[in-house]
């Protein structure tokens, strides 16, 4: 039976979802699998809306269109009370505690609290925010390999040598958060 693991990265302009998406969707096709990713922005650039869904496969893709995803990373409030009501019954919903006071009120899914910001405070860079869900996501489902999240990181990411070492570092803080969950 085909594998397809669809996530939303959702959050305000400006915090770094589309990366997270993009670094994703690169990985996925680094593996030789089918992708989709699909950005959204909001009228305003930063500040306003983006939430972008990835679609990965071990096979064709159906749709481009997930209205009920089987998982979230929601960066924001305003995400979280949008995205976290259309996961599938079964799913996972990271949520980025640090900007998140609330929790989706659900039973019927995984809810796993991220502190991004926190952590990506505490590297020393508060932009990777992003890199540090994205890591605990591809953790718990093993949507990709790590270890070709990392090369994507590299790869796409790897114009300011003194960036990446902390990028990477959020990867591997990230990573630490979770554990293998099957969705």
């Amino acid at each position: 039976m085909p594998i397809q693991k669809e996530v939303v990265f959702s959050g305000f302009g400006g915090q770094g979802v589309m990366t997270a998406g993009q670094l994703l969707a690169y990985a996925g096709m680094d593996e030789g699998k089918q992708v989709i990713w699909i950005p959204s922005y909001g009228p305003e650039m930063r500040g306003g809306a983006a939430n972008c869904t990835v679609v990965i496969s071990d096979s064709r893709i159906g749709s481009p269109i997930i209205n009920n995803p089987m998982s979230a990373c929601v960066f924001n409030r305003p995400s979280l009370d949008k995205f976290g009501p259309l996961i599938k019954k079964g799913g996972l919903l990271l949520i980025n505690s640090s900007l998140i006071d609330v929790r989706s009120g659900r039973n019927d899914l995984t809810e796993i609290l991220i502190p991004a910001n926190d952590i990506a405070i505490k590297i020393g860079n508060p932009k990777a925010a992003n890199l540090v869900m994205l890591a605990a996501f591809v953790e718990a489902t093993d949507i990709v390999r790590f270890e070709t999240l990392g090369k994507m990181l590299d790869e796409k990411m790897g114009a300011k040598k003194e960036m990446l070492e902390m990028n990477h570092k959020a990867l591997n803080e990230g990573r630490k958060l979770v554990t293998k969950i099957s969705i």
